[in-house]
């Protein structure tokens, strides 16, 4: 016994703070934090508020006096605004979001008073670990290769098409139900398979991870990138853009 040794109950990356020593398993639950950046459904509507299911062990909260009305007008909330909870977000609805408050027992509180938040209109959602979604100061990212994603600190990916011009006006409450061209749909497909294939190897997802991710899978065709050795070979191929980029 003349060696000690510090053993871990969980599998997962380790963070050091001095003399803390805490693993962070790679399979878990997600545990708000207050200002993290969540997606999330929205599961029911009830009196003043909604829940809202964030890949946490209880279901969020949002309350009718913590988001933005329609059209963005600051006033009280009246009678009418209850009544018309469900015209604003109803069950099955995407939303993005921000963790205003933890409480006790681990439900999250969150706010859409920000422009930048609320419903979201056409895309496809990614659920991966939260584990592997890299905090950064900003979790909405416009790529170049013409798709927007969403990275919630929740595990929770929106891949949307960008938008040309964004309407400031609707308080994030008129999604755009235009149809999605050919093109815009390939790329998404694209990046969905390009973030399913980062997980995968358990590879980080942040912006540059998953644009050189997305290059180097231009050569394969969409339904390709999935198989296991292109899976392997792309994946490869980032990590070595990442390792040169930081050497």
């Amino acid at each position: 016994m003349g060696e000690e040794k510090l053993i871990a109950s969980v599998a997962g990356s380790v963070e050091r703070v001095n003399k803390l020593i805490c693993v962070k398993a790679l399979k878990t639950r997600y545990n708000g934090e207050v200002g993290d950046i969540v997606v999330g459904r929205i599961t029911e509507v009830q009196q003043k508020r909604w829940k809202v299911d964030t890949n946490t062990r209880l279901d969020s909260v949002l309350l009718l006096s913590s988001m933005n009305l329609p059209g963005g007008e600051l006033r009280r909330r009246s009678a009418e605004d209850e009544l018309a909870m469900r015209g604003f977000l109803q069950e099955g609805d995407l939303i993005s979001a921000e963790v205003q408050a933890v409480f006790s027992d681990g439900a999250v509180s969150l706010h859409t008073r920000s422009l930048k938040y609320g419903k979201l209109g056409q895309g496809v959602l990614v659920q991966v670990s939260p584990s592997l979604v890299k905090r950064q100061k900003t979790h909405f990212h416009d790529l170049p290769c013409g798709a927007s994603v969403i990275l919630g600190n929740n595990g929770f990916v929106w891949i949307y098409p960008s938008l040309e011009h964004k309407d400031e006006d609707a308080g994030g409450f008129i999604p755009d139900l235009e149809p999605v061209s050919l093109t815009d749909r390939e790329v998404i497909s694209r990046l969905q398979n390009c973030v399913v294939s980062l997980v995968t190897q358990r590879m980080m997802l942040y912006d540059t991870s998953i644009l050189y991710c997305y290059e180097a899978s231009l050569p394969h065709q969409i339904k390709d990138i999935l198989k296991p050795e292109v899976m392997e070979e792309i994946v490869l191929e980032t990590r070595q853009r990442l390792l040169e980029q930081e050497g």
